[in-house]
């Protein structure tokens, strides 16, 4: 099993969803988060270093069973990079994940997914 979360432009958040469910992937978490990383740019105005303030983002997390990874990340990727690719597009991170349980029936493991 496996545990994606993406952090996308805001924009992109609808169409990353839809992507996803035309992928039969319906089952998501989305956070409003804000960061910043490359796209960050400091300013020197009057001799002061200007920090910017944290950039809005959205977080997608998704779990999944192993065989599902790579049309998950393939259709984030696609759908969220913009113009062939730009700074702030975002990033994907992919981890194991141990144990998955659902609290109403106690079911565990994939079949919880």
């Amino acid at each position: 099993m496996k545990l994606i979360t993406a952090i996308i432009k805001e924009e992109k958040l609808d169409e990353v969803r839809e992507a996803l469910i035309a992928a039969e992937i319906e089952r998501i978490t989305v956070n409003r988060v804000s960061g910043h990383g490359r796209q960050q740019e400091i300013v020197v105005q009057r001799g002061k270093t200007i920090i910017p303030n944290l950039i809005p983002k959205v977080q997608i997390t998704i779990a999944c069973n192993d065989e599902f990874e790579d049309l998950i990340v393939d259709t984030i990727v696609t759908t969220a990079r913009e113009n062939g690719g730009t700074v702030g597009d975002g990033k994907i991170f992919v981890q194991d994940l141990k144990e998955c349980i659902r609290i109403r029936t106690g079911e565990r493991g994939g079949k919880a997914i």
